[in-house]
């Protein structure tokens, strides 16, 4: 069932682990497919994609697979706020008023507390998710909210209205709360350069850095993988509209994979792009050595940085949060071989990756089976077989 390709660079016996965790996962009907990357030192360690791109059709996959990113768009469209910042087109602790002049959400209390697009980046703005909901009628959803990934047919202007018309969860900087604050900073970023968002990407990001293949819809529909949802016996495929809690408890993110193919969509920063394992890699080797050719360093080390103190994900002891992605604050709290500071997010379609900037490592792992490419123990087996591969070198 499987149709893989691997490539190793010294040593070669490194491969092995990494390989295991990857057949299992397969074998097992965890995962139907995925591309993994490792990068130590600069150098290639390993490249491989492993099973169906599309399992109906017999497509395997292959290294320049497309995939609809989810939030694995959130380090993408961060940096492109920090490309602005740093040529002073935009600030990042003055109120996003500045250029979104109704964007003012208010407290329980009525007022309507200044929000900075440090505290957009960093989850800390008091805004949340709709998929995050208890039920399917909060707050969010009943101001018809979109989070990103459904078949919304509005505006990102008409979504940015919607969402400032919920009452904030807590002041601005006073909490920590996943949250739709980085499509509200492309808002920002929009306001502020009088461009459409995919368009200020192309221009500080993915142009700069050859990612060709990275944008908000899909620039090649042939290569794109055919989404996957765990199930018994096997992951079936993603059906449009459907509804899949990623934790219990919550509403669950409505599903468009039809929307990767409508390039009229509104441009969701924090959940909206399209792009290979290939075109990530390109960009968070960039941030790890220090951001040249698009980033002074000194903007990179604010992305680093934990802002959040003790707060960041429950599910995620030991974790902080910088400007978009999470930072390792205590290793030991959460178990984990990773050294501090070392950042990692995911992405909802079966995205995991990360950086360990002390260890000189870089780790990209995208499939096409949610959730088990995002939370499931594939990625924490991948891991634990990465460290393992490399121990002695490291």
């Amino acid at each position: 069932m499987t149709s893989s390709q691997s490539l190793a660079l010294e040593p070669v016996s490194a491969t092995g682990p990494i390989d295991a965790v990857i057949n299992l996962a397969i074998d097992q009907q965890r995962l139907v497919g995925a591309v993994v990357l490792v990068q130590h030192r600069g150098r290639e360690l390993y490249r491989r994609s492993a099973g169906w791109a599309d399992r109906e059709h017999r497509r395997p996959m292959r290294t320049d697979t497309l995939f609809r990113l989810a939030s694995v768009s959130k380090p993408i469209v961060t940096t492109a706020a920090m490309v602005l910042a740093g040529r002073g087109v935009v600030d990042l602790d003055i109120p996003v008023t500045r250029w979104l002049p109704d964007f003012q959400p208010r407290l329980a209390d009525g007022s309507a507390p200044d929000i900075t697009l440090r505290q957009l980046l960093s989850h800390q703005s008091g805004l949340g998710y709709r998929f995050l909901e208890s039920d399917a009628s909060g707050p969010y959803a009943q101001a018809g909210v979109s989070d990103g990934m459904d078949a919304s047919g509005i505006t990102l202007a008409e979504n940015l209205r919607r969402i400032a018309t919920v009452p904030l969860q807590f002041a601005p900087g006073e909490g920590w709360f996943y949250s739709l604050g980085i499509d509200v900073a492309g808002g920002v970023l929009e306001a502020a350069t009088g461009k459409r968002l995919d368009e200020i990407v192309r221009d500080t990001v993915t142009g700069p850095l050859g990612m060709a293949d990275t944008d908000f819809h899909a620039l090649t529909p042939a290569r794109l993988a055919t989404p996957y949802v765990n199930d018994e016996p096997a992951p079936h495929v993603v059906g449009e509209g459907e509804i899949v809690p990623p934790f219990p408890d919550v509403a669950g993110i409505i599903y468009s994979p039809e929307r990767a193919l409508d390039g009229s969509a509104f441009a969701s920063g924090g959940a909206g792009m399209v792009g290979t394992a290939d075109d990530l890699m390109r960009l968070l080797e960039v941030l790890r050595q220090g951001g040249a050719p698009i980033l002074d360093h000194a903007w990179v080390a604010q992305m680093a940085r934990n802002h959040t103190g003790e707060r960041g994900p429950e599910d995620a002891p030991g974790w902080g949060f910088g400007l978009g992605f999470s930072v390792l604050r205590d290793p030991a709290a959460t178990g984990t071989p990773e050294a501090a500071g070392s950042w990692r997010w995911g992405g909802a379609y079966g995205h995991s990756w990360f950086v360990d900037p002390a260890r000189e490592l870089s780790v990209v792992a995208f499939t096409n089976t949610l959730y088990e490419g995002m939370s499931g123990a594939f990625v924490t087996e991948l891991r634990d077989a990465v460290y393992g591969a490399l121990e002695g070198t490291l």
